[in-house]
């Protein structure tokens, strides 16, 4: 198949292929007259990008997946490269998500706080010219 072709059945650009395929992670054949050509070995390869990238994987990241796929591997994370590259992104997630339960009990406590301090003059008038509108 052609790279247009190959784009439109994996969701993509042929932009975004040529740009696979010079980071070395697609690799095209040439026909005689100079055309890129690409087979269901290809279009996997680039579901498999795809698919990564939408859940927050760097292009680089995908690299062990798509080598795994090219040894003949039915999946992409059959390899322990791959399970390795997962194991990071777990461990990256969960160092994100413990940093983001750190600042909502900031955001907890100071929220708390606020609801505790009492109402100055000055928030009451704005709140009464508020109300007669």
């Amino acid at each position: 198949m052609r790279i247009g072709e190959l784009a439109e059945l994996a969701g993509t650009t042929t932009r975004a292929l040529r740009h696979y395929e010079s980071r070395g992670l697609l690799t095209a054949r040439r026909a005689a007259n100079g055309h890129r050509e690409y087979d269901e070995a290809d279009l996997r390869q680039v579901l498999e990008i795809r698919s990564l990238a939408a859940i927050g994987f760097a292009l680089e990241d995908t690299r062990p997946f798509v080598e795994c796929l090219r040894t003949g591997h039915d999946s992409g994370d059959a390899c322990p490269a791959s399970v390795a590259v997962y194991r990071r992104k777990l461990a990256e997630l969960d160092e994100l998500v413990d940093r983001l339960l750190e600042v909502r009990s900031h955001l907890r406590a100071q929220l708390d706080r606020a609801d505790g301090v009492p109402t100055s003059p000055l928030c009451e008038r704005r709140t009464d010219a508020n109300a007669d509108r």
